[in-house]
């Protein structure tokens, strides 16, 4: 239920992206450290992460990771690496820079604004048209109002913690153990989407695919074209990636698995 509610924030912007000319890698840096030095709370200080997906051929495709946990991707056909590391930091840059906007600060208009998007979702549920702690929406303004001040960008990563923990199904199991989501909001806001958190998850999948074979190969190839739809589109990809991480994880654990067991 929470995955609807982050579904009234869109950080993909209108922006048509035209060639920049600055170095647009030195420019997406700079920016964050300008960012920090203004007092900015930053996940990993300033740091801008680029991973690059590996290739033989053309088109190259590249990440990058920016300090509050936003994801963008190369989004033009790249004919070399540094291209797509390019392509990658400019759709990056131009959100960052729109990220600045008044806008897309956490505020109280912005939390009434986001609530009341999210309850108009949930039209007809039970348990969602009130703000208690025991609701989806209730989970959504506490975590809203926790960071308000910041941009969404800068939030990113906390909301997909939750939207990974509700697809993989955690937060229902966490209900089912008498958890409320405003417990849970508040353990989880303090957890970083890591390896740990990413190799539980992937157990979680191994386990079900054990139960019903095939299941981790569809999801798997939904997954993947879900990041490949986005990434073209120039949209934020940290949730969809990190559920194609995952699976993958889960498949290659799996396949290593099976080798030993073979071997």
């Amino acid at each position: 239920m929470l995955v609807e509610a982050f579904k009234s924030i869109n950080l993909s912007t209108t922006i048509q992206v035209s060639d920049l000319m600055v170095n647009v890698v030195e420019a997406l840096q700079e920016f964050w450290q300008m960012k920090q030095a203004r007092g900015a709370d930053l996940k990993n200080g300033a740091l801008v992460i680029y991973e690059s997906v590996p290739s033989t051929s053309q088109p190259y495709v590249c990440y990058v990771t920016l300090p509050g946990g936003s994801c963008f991707g190369s989004f033009q056909n790249c004919p070399t690496k540094a291209e797509a590391r390019r392509s990658a930091a400019k759709i990056a840059l131009m959100n960052s820079v729109f990220n600045e906007h008044p806008s897309r600060k956490i505020s109280d208009d912005f939390i009434e604004k986001a609530v009341n998007e999210a309850r108009a979702s949930f039209k007809g549920d039970t348990n969602t048209d009130e703000d208690g702690p025991d609701t989806g929406i209730g989970a959504f303004r506490f975590m809203l109002e926790s960071n308000k001040g910041r941009t969404m960008l800068e939030f990113q990563e906390l909301m997909t913690v939750f939207q990974l923990l509700h697809w993989n199904g955690s937060l229902k199991a966490m209900r089912e153990r008498q958890c409320s989501r405003q417990e849970v909001v508040a353990h989880y806001s303090n957890r970083s989407l890591d390896d740990d958190m990413r190799t539980q998850m992937a157990l979680d999948w191994i386990a079900r695919e054990q139960e019903n074979p095939g299941m981790l190969g569809r999801e798997l190839s939904v997954a993947e074209r879900e990041l490949e739809t986005a990434r073209l589109a120039g949209r934020e990809l940290r949730f969809p990636k990190e559920k194609k991480d995952i699976l993958m994880l889960a498949h290659t654990q799996m396949g290593a698995g099976n080798n030993t067991m073979n071997s």
